[in-house]
């Protein structure tokens, strides 16, 4: 019987798994509708199961049952995961609590400033934020760990990933990059626009022109963008930057849309 229930358990694991693979490689959160049907699933995939819901299920349940405006990214979502390997947990370490500390960690990883962390980069970060939270893996297991990652927020299926991608692992609430899908500029115009705010004409853009630079985009993107994170925006994107310096490539991976 008991092995009847882990079987049963293990392909639980796998259809949430694959709902969080679903919602994970569109907006980065789920909300609405999706978020009531995948309630209604996992409801009925214990229930098929033979499984009660978990403490952390439940309260999951009881918080966003019944609200028709709740939100939740990919981390929030990972705490009701019924498996102790489920290694998206980790990163709740320290260093992916807020935007700024990810936007230094990817400034760390991304060590060829491609623009991209390909899966040698990935592996590099997972080992670092496994030993962070004190857990010890192998490489088999890092490298299975590394291709989950690669799956589940690759989005564009090119075998990296680019920052708008592994930013999905922080919670909604830190991840500033979704307002700035709705500002980002084409090539032509980003390029204009860093000119005109590198006033000095030195190749980099500083904390001052930089600040010039988003009051500008919060007054002409209001819905997007809310000027009182101004600081908080400033914050998570000057550390990208090299001792202050914030080059081009740096800040294009913020404010430059990819062209086809």
């Amino acid at each position: 019987m008991q092995h009847v229930r882990d079987i049963a358990e293990r392909h639980l694991e796998g259809a949430v798994a694959a709902s969080v693979t679903l919602f994970v490689v569109g907006n980065g959160y789920m909300d609405g509708k999706e978020l009531q049907n995948f309630i209604q699933e996992l409801q009925q995939a214990r229930k098929k199961a033979g499984l009660d819901l978990t403490p952390e299920m439940k309260a999951f349940v009881d918080q966003y049952g019944k609200a028709t405006d709740g939100k939740i990214g990919i981390v929030e979502l990972a705490q009701i995961l019924p498996t102790e390997e489920n290694f998206l947990l980790f990163f709740r370490c320290q260093q992916l609590k807020s935007s700024e500390d990810f936007m230094q960690t990817w400034r760390k990883y991304d060590s060829d400033h491609s623009g991209f962390i390909d899966s040698e980069e990935l592996k590099s970060f997972l080992k670092d934020l496994l030993q962070k939270a004190n857990k010890q893996i192998e490489d088999s297991k890092l490298t299975e760990y590394t291709e989950i990652m690669l799956r589940m927020f690759d989005a564009n299926n090119d075998g990296k990933l680019e920052l708008t991608e592994l930013a999905r692992l922080l919670p909604v609430q830190e991840n500033f990059l979704i307002k700035f899908q709705g500002v980002k500029m084409c090539a032509k115009e980003f390029n204009k626009a860093f000119e005109m705010y590198d006033q000095d004409g030195n190749g980099y853009i500083d904390e001052n022109e930089l600040d010039a630079l988003l009051k500008d985009l919060c007054e002409k993107n209001k819905k997007e963008l809310d000027i009182n994170n101004l600081a908080t925006y400033k914050k998570s994107i000057m550390a990208l930057s090299d001792g202050g310096k914030l080059y081009r490539a740096e800040l294009a991976l913020i404010l430059c849309a990819e062209e086809n």
